[in-house]
């Protein structure tokens, strides 16, 4: 009887997060693997690679308007550039949502 109960609270203690879960800080000795992000994250979301991607989602929707491409695969790939500039968004609405 007592176990119905006390299995569920463990499971849900276990479950909940904590700060072990959620570090505030960066541990000690990353800041050249932090520095190096930041870098990568910003070549990838730069001037160069937003009008790379403007011009790939117009080639792509041209050739999926001319028959030239398969419809799901144009699709796929609009779909990756938004998740690759809307990544900083989902990530935050993924946190929001959690706490």
């Amino acid at each position: 009887m007592i176990r119905k109960f006390i299995v569920p609270a463990a499971l849900a203690a276990l479950l909940t997060p904590s700060a072990a879960f959620a570090q505030a800080a960066d541990p000690a000795g990353s800041g050249p693997i932090v520095a190096a992000l930041g870098w990568l994250q910003g070549t990838l979301l730069g001037n160069v690679a937003t009008a790379v991607a403007v011009m790939a989602v117009a080639a792509v929707g041209f050739m999926m308007l001319t028959g030239r491409l398969n419809w799901r695969f144009g699709a796929t790939v609009i779909i990756g550039v938004f998740i690759l500039f809307g990544a900083a968004s989902i990530v935050a609405g993924i946190q929001g949502a959690a706490s």
